[in-house]
């Protein structure tokens, strides 16, 4: 799978909003391992990472929302 800088810029942008890795893995009730394994929010934790940081789910996941 190619990834490039623009996938990480939401979940930087969450991360950053949350407080902190695991301060958003505490928030979400996860492992802060898992956040770090990601590239991107999952589909599966958008609503969620949006609800708990205010990060706009068309900010976390752009390609999904145009």
């Amino acid at each position: 799978m190619q990834t490039n800088k623009k996938d990480h810029l939401g979940l930087t942008k969450a991360i950053e909003a949350a407080g902190g890795v695991r301060a958003l893995a505490r928030a979400l009730k996860c492992d802060h391992t898992s956040i770090l394994q990601w590239t991107k929010v999952p589909y599966r934790r958008l609503l969620d990472v949006e609800r708990v940081t205010g990060v706009r789910r068309e900010v976390l996941r752009p390609e999904i929302h145009r």
